[in-house]
């Protein structure tokens, strides 16, 4: 078995070399056949393949075709393009080696790492030549502040253009542009909209007015909350003062009618009042 498995490596690296490409490739299974018009390689278990222009890992991997032109992949791939700097994600991938086209399916992630653009969808077409990805339903892309959406795309990655179509949509922070079809340049940032356009836009300045206006309150809400939460010390400092001068006013009235009362017992007058009084009625 192991010496099949040796032949069959060899005799693959031949046919890639006379493609003009050779191909690496691990698997925890493999299994295939070689003939003269078609030769077909199954890889199982972790199966990984590298070309030079195409890097893809997945649960299985097929190799079809004369020189093993056409590829297949499902199950959790991840994978690169080499030369266009592109990473994706999917559950079902095709790729042909002579076009250079890729077709993804299911759950579809596109990374322009160069442009620090992203994109989903369930099916993405992509040209290594033109490098261009045709994008079809649910289809989400962000680049910047932009969140792009359609039933339709196409990324032109050289150009930077995107073109939207089908309900298409472009939200930028709280502004949002919809139209027929929509082009965004994204280098420029300019918004092409056509057919039904609809759209809301909110003015800078009426931000900033609503943005002071909120600070005023907050700084009117942190001044109250001061006024009403007084330090205890105050508080009783007040509470002092506020008996001290209760006690103040009430001093002079109690002396008033203790001086009072010893006046009247004290005084000579009446004492001679009295005693006089007493002798005349004797």
């Amino acid at each position: 078995m192991n010496k099949k498995i040796l032949l069959l490596q060899i005799l693959l690296v031949l046919n890639f070399l006379t493609f003009g490409e050779i191909i690496t490739f691990s698997a925890g299974n493999m299994k295939g056949t070689i003939g003269s018009s078609s030769d077909t390689t199954e890889l199982s278990e972790n199966a990984y393949i590298l070309t030079e222009s195409m890097e893809i890992s997945a649960d299985s991997i097929k190799m079809s075709g004369e020189n093993f032109r056409y590829i297949e992949a499902t199950g959790s791939i991840k994978g690169k393009n080499i030369e266009s700097k592109m990473e994706f994600t999917c559950e079902s991938l095709k790729y042909d080696r002579e076009t250079k086209i890729a077709e993804l399916k299911n759950n579809v992630t596109l990374t322009d790492t160069e442009n620090n653009v992203q994109a989903k969808a369930q099916v993405i077409e992509y040209n290594q030549e033109t490098e261009t990805a045709v994008m079809q339903i649910n289809i989400e892309l962000k680049q910047k502040e932009n969140i792009c959406s359609g039933a339709y795309a196409v990324y032109r990655k050289n150009e930077q253009l995107l073109d939207l179509s089908g309900n298409a949509q472009i939200k930028q922070k709280s502004d949002t542009f919809r139209a027929q079809q929509i082009t965004l340049n994204m280098d420029s940032q300019e918004i092409i909209l056509d057919g039904k356009v609809k759209g809301s836009v909110t003015d800078n300045k009426t931000s900033e007015n609503q943005e002071e206006q909120k600070n005023n309150e907050e700084s009117d809400e942190n001044s109250e909350k001061l006024q009403n939460s007084e330090s205890p010390e105050t508080q009783n400092g007040e509470n002092i003062q506020t008996e001290l001068q209760e006690e103040q006013n009430s001093e002079p009235d109690e002396l008033t009618e203790s001086e009072n009362n010893a006046e009247n017992s004290s005084s000579p007058e009446n004492t001679d009042s009295l005693e006089l009084t007493k002798n005349q009625k004797e």
